[in-house]
């Protein structure tokens, strides 16, 4: 019985080993700013967000901070994701978290903010930001 299990348990670290050797898939690198899209459901008003990795963005009643954007190198299938932690702040009441996870670009249904006013899904992550600094938070906002 010992003699047919030897074989099986080879296996798995040969594939490891060649996966390894023979390059397995380009990770994905990390971004400067997280491209995301938000949507007002009430006026039907799409709009794009450009967030710093940091950085604090308002979009109506929800402030966002991607932690962190990564994106797959051009020679892989595409991909974009982002680490993002959203609140909803209203005046006078304390900060409500909504969400806080990994977003993806290619799957927005898989990990998504649920919001009765508000829906965010990432588009893409940039290294710098294509706005001037001074109009990126304006243009988020409300």
């Amino acid at each position: 019985m010992n003699e047919i299990l030897k074989p099986a348990a080879l296996v798995v670290p040969w594939a490891v080993l060649v996966s390894a050797t023979l390059g397995g898939p380009a990770s994905a690198a990390p971004y400067e700013v997280a491209v995301l899209q938000g949507m007002d459901k009430v006026t039907a008003r799409v709009s794009t967000i450009e967030a710093p990795v940091g950085e604090v963005v308002k979009f109506g009643t929800l402030e966002i901070i991607a932690r962190h954007c990564d994106k797959r190198p051009p020679e892989e299938t595409p991909e974009s994701a982002s680490f993002l932690d959203i609140w909803e702040v209203r005046q006078g009441e304390a900060a409500v978290s909504l969400f806080r996870g990994w977003m993806y670009a290619s799957s927005p249904a898989l990990s998504a903010l649920e919001h009765p006013v508000y829906d965010v899904w990432v588009l893409d992550c940039r290294k710098t930001s294509s706005k001037a600094p001074s109009t990126s938070e304006g243009a988020a906002s409300r």
